[in-house]
């Protein structure tokens, strides 16, 4: 039988790992949806949300899942640029105005490169996911993407 302060790291143990179950069970998701209201895709996301996630980005790791992505969140629209460097695996990078519409896609960028990666105009979201996710599921420029499980305005302010 535990005592009062053999119960105290049970706890501290069940609050440090609750969020993370929670994040499992539903977590922090964008739907990419077509102009005519069709989901075509919905990703898992990890949020960018500090500076050194945001440089960390998806570099080092060796497998991403085939419905998972990182969402990068900057406080306004600006003309966003992106690179490869010590990223193992490729990429397509969903690029977003500050309406979350689709305004351009890097696909198949290839791992390790230093080129510069961008589309015309200012994007305020950059969704990366594994290479061939865009031409895979019919994602395109226009379409657009919908947070659920967290606000965007929360995520790197």
């Amino acid at each position: 039988m535990l005592g009062k302060l053999g119960r105290t790291p049970i706890i501290l143990v069940l609050l440090a790992v609750l969020p993370a179950i929670a994040a499992c069970r539903g977590g922090n998701r964008v739907d990419i949806v077509a102009p005519d209201g069709a989901t075509l895709a919905t990703v898992k996301v990890e949020i960018a949300d500090t500076p050194q996630s945001e440089e960390l980005g998806l570099m080092y790791r060796n497998s991403l899942a085939a419905d998972a992505g990182m969402l990068f969140v900057f406080a306004a629209p600006a003309h966003q640029v992106f690179w490869m460097k010590n990223t193992k695996i490729p990429l397509d990078m969903i690029f977003a105005d500050g309406q979350r519409r689709v305004i351009g896609i890097v696909a198949n960028a290839e791992p390790f490169s230093e080129a510069r990666l961008s589309v015309p105009g200012d994007s305020q979201y950059v969704l990366e996911v594994n290479g061939g996710f865009c031409r895979n599921n019919g994602i395109k420029a226009g379409d657009r993407l919908n947070f659920l499980g967290f606000s965007p305005a929360a995520a790197n302010q």
